[in-house]
């Protein structure tokens, strides 16, 4: 019941990223080789894991997290493959293909086993984070081992009373007369933040220094492995970094959210990583990683849905149609919800891929590309994922009542998908961080001018009217109050995410209809493009009240009221 979706991954890295201009190396022999082997391995060693990590999942014990049976010889084999090596530096031991391609073979991991794919999300935002703001000692130190997965990274935010508001975060650095910091406090809802599957964990700690002003100002980066390391550069001595608790999660069960505890025994060191006090530049670098990552666990969790419920639909027989017994695929109803479960899987795929090919863009040097991927990144991660969620809740739709059983596996998808429009950043906050900051920083222009290469391009009548429409939005929010925008900011980033994916969909339509290969990928792609068009487009046309509506409504009672 899982397919890598090696042929759509592979249409929209040549239609949509456009991967051969990328890399010398990224040929489409070897980009096709990539993917293939990448859904040979997922299907064969993670997939199989994937309902004993739901129904298992990871336990706490006294000697830390222990992960279900098989999965510390699943990841092994997966550092051993190289598959974590991808996208990383050819100067740490990585393959330095295209980020885009890395996205790619990321995908199929965790279309395989969502819960499992987090262990590598979350050490890539590691090794960018060192990649940008470490020295070059830490580099040649850490990223050899990170890059291949060997070790694997954590990003350590969250505290109890600091969870949106990172400058609110107690955390503790002080000096040490050797140079390292002594590290103290609690971090929460950290992924991976322990586990069994390899010989060191590398947390990157958000903290405060002695004298440090308050918010998030005064808040410094650090490095804080679980072991320090020998003179030889293996794991050593415990760096008295301790899992007090995981969390009893709706979903993602393979994923241990941990609650650290940093210096329990004051025996705590860390490395500062980029200047003191520069630690928000470099959780940015992390988090922007992070969100795009999370944006492509919607299109994840989107595919294995709708690829559980097409199998279903095609098995499952009820009721009749031209006058025998037929599956429930033959009804219109059902074929709405899979027409639909397959266009918006695809949108949210070309949308996501497409920011991170603009990060490729940025990383060769290109600064047009560098704004378009900033641009592109709330976006990515807010309309990904709640697609994934979308999708997974037709998935269960489609199942009947069968889908609120948890033996066909239809609900794991959906109470797996839930967390993700909320963790890296609510996708409230990518709203805030479209209508606010990547708005407000050039006046508009970058917004603009993404509209306009849409204008340009686009030839669907309802397309148009929806680029034009955001467009109109966008002057109007440039003039607005700041809770004037903020109340229209979600629904905003609906509509221009819509546009965007129209826009990629129909790309990709014109793509499909010159191409040659498989009639039936082919007729598929081009049938989800036209029901795109035609159905999902102008339900954003809506939004434009919404997004256009000022806050006062909001404020038209008080919060005593909300509990009338």
């Amino acid at each position: 019941m899982f397919t890598p979706a090696t042929a759509e991954q592979k249409f929209v890295l040549d239609h949509i990223v456009r991967v051969a201009t990328l890399s010398d190396d990224a040929t489409p022999d070897m980009v096709e080789a990539v993917l293939e082997g990448a859904g040979a391995f997922a299907a064969g060693e993670w997939f199989p894991l994937e309902r004993s990590g739901d129904t298992v999942g990871a336990r706490w014990t006294e000697g830390g997290v222990v992960m279900p049976e098989g999965y510390a010889a699943a990841y092994r084999a997966y550092v051993d493959g190289g598959w974590g090596t991808i996208g990383s530096p050819v100067e740490f031991g990585g393959q330095g293909l295209p980020v885009s391609l890395a996205a790619a073979v990321l995908e199929t991991m965790g279309t395989a086993n969502m819960g499992f794919a987090l262990a590598p999300i979350l050490s890539v935002g590691a090794v960018e984070a060192l990649m940008h703001h470490g020295t070059p000692e830490q580099q040649a130190t850490w990223l050899p081992k990170l890059s291949t997965g060997e070790w694997t990274g954590t990003m350590n935010l969250t505290e109890p009373q600091a969870g949106s508001d990172v400058g609110a975060l107690k955390a503790k650095a002080e000096p040490r007369a050797d140079g390292t910091w002594s590290i103290s406090g609690t971090k929460i809802f950290i992924s991976f933040g322990d586990h069994d599957m390899a010989d060191n964990i590398v947390h990157l700690v958000l903290a405060r220094t002695p004298g440090a002003p308050a918010g998030t100002k005064g808040i410094s980066l650090f490095l804080v492995p679980k072991y320090r390391l020998n003179a030889d550069g293996t794991p050593g001595e415990f760096n008295d970094v301790r899992v007090v608790s995981i969390e009893h999660k709706m979903g993602l069960h393979a994923s241990p959210t941990c609650v650290l505890s940093f210096g329990d025994n004051g025996d705590c060191l860390g490395e500062l990583v980029g200047p003191e006090m520069g630690g928000m530049r470099a959780m940015f670098t992390m988090m922007n990683n992070a969100r795009l990552n999370v944006g492509l666990q919607g299109v994840q969790v989107a595919e294995r849905a709708t690829q559980r419920a097409v199998a279903y639909a095609r098995d499952r027989i009820q009721g009749v149609r031209a006058g025998a017994p037929a599956a429930i695929v033959e009804h219109p109803d059902v074929r709405r919800m899979l027409m639909r479960m397959k266009a918006q899987t695809m949108a949210a795929r070309a949308l996501v891929y497409l920011a991170f090919g603009e990060l490729d863009r940025a990383r060769a040097g290109d600064a047009a590309a560098e704004v378009r991927a900033g641009l592109l990144t709330p976006l990515a991660k807010a309309h990904g994922t709640d697609l994934g969620n979308e999708v997974a809740s037709l998935g269960v739709q489609v199942h009947g009542g069968m889908g609120y059983i948890e033996e066909t596996g239809a609900a794991q998808h959906f109470r797996d998908a839930r967390i993700t429009p909320i963790y890296e950043g609510t996708n409230g906050i990518q709203a805030a961080d479209l209508v606010g900051r990547k708005l407000s920083m050039d006046g508009g222009a970058a917004l603009l001018a993404l509209i306009a290469e849409m204008r340009g391009e686009a030839e669907d009548a309802g397309l148009i009217a929806l680029i034009d429409a955001c467009a109109e939005v966008v002057r109007h929010l440039l003039a607005a109050e700041a809770d004037d925008r903020l109340a229209g900011s979600y629904p905003f980033l609906t509509m221009l995410s819509v546009a965007v994916c129209g826009w990629l969909m129909e790309k990709q339509g014109r793509a499909a209809a010159a191409a040659e290969g498989d009639p039936a990928f082919l007729a598929m792609k081009q049938a989800a493009v036209r029901f795109y068009l035609a159905q999902i487009v102008p339900e954003a046309l809506g939004l434009k009240a919404a997004a256009t509506a000022s806050a006062a409504m909001l404020y038209a009672v008080g919060a005593e009221e909300f509990a009338a």
